[in-house]
């Protein structure tokens, strides 16, 4: 997929956002399935991680440039019981190593991808671990999965996508669904709206083409970031 094909179906969806964006109300941390009910394939077509699948996006960073790299390596890692898909993210900001994190996730037997962690480290310029918050991982300290995708996303769905307290609480809600393809035979592009009650000021959005993942990522208050993908290779 190119990058302008992206940003075409984006900019249909980003016309409508500020019709249809609603705040989201409260949301306590989902019900999580039995583990027998996981896997760790994930072909949820909103959020699809197939191994060997790569996504290169460009941004800004807090007025910097960015590149961001995030593939799904051929390997599963279990988290608090559960056989979850690894992601690996590198951030790249100005050229250099900003930010390396690892994310699991898993998808219950009804298509809902949940998400089980993360391992994040922001990088100093001499390539040093300057940070490690944001960290977490089900099943330790109190933290739970959360809801990340849901199977049949509607709009005015909420949901809490990850929840360790008092570092990790982020939760969204769907906004939008979108005709961008004639002939599709169904919505192909979803806008949804992210909060945390840790970042009360800060609203961001995100847009995701059906069969591909997310498109764009952008701040709309309290922020000045955006990633927008210029490049995806099936796995």
């Amino acid at each position: 997929m190119s990058g302008r094909t992206a940003f075409g179906i984006v900019s249909v969806v980003a016309a409508a956002c500020m019709a249809v964006a609603a705040a989201p109300g409260s949301t306590a941390p989902p019900p999580r399935p039995p583990n027998s009910s996981f896997t760790a394939r994930v072909d949820n077509p909103w959020f699809p991680l197939i191994p060997g699948s790569r996504w290169i996006y460009h941004g800004i960073d807090e007025g910097r440039p960015s590149r961001e790299v995030v593939t799904v390596p051929h390997r599963t890692a279990t988290i608090d019981g559960v056989k979850c898909a690894v992601v690996e993210d590198r951030l790249y900001v100005n050229g250099r190593l900003s930010e390396r994190t690892t994310d699991w996730y898993t998808q219950d037997k009804q298509g809902n991808v949940w998400y089980f962690g993360e391992n994040t480290a922001t990088i100093d310029a001499s390539g040093k671990v300057r940070s490690t918050e944001g960290s977490w991982r089900a099943g330790v300290n109190g933290a739970r999965p959360g809801l990340f995708m849901p199977a049949n996303p509607h709009v005015g769905q909420t949901g809490q996508q990850e929840y360790y307290k008092g570092h990790a609480e982020d939760q969204f809600q769907v906004i939008g669904l979108f005709h961008t393809v004639v002939g599709a035979g169904g919505p192909n592009a979803l806008l949804t709206r992210e909060t945390s009650p840790l970042e009360p000021g800060v609203v961001d959005h995100k847009f995701y083409v059906r069969g591909i993942g997310t498109a764009l990522e952008q701040s709309e208050q309290g922020g000045n970031e955006r990633n927008e993908l210029v490049a995806f290779t099936h796995g």
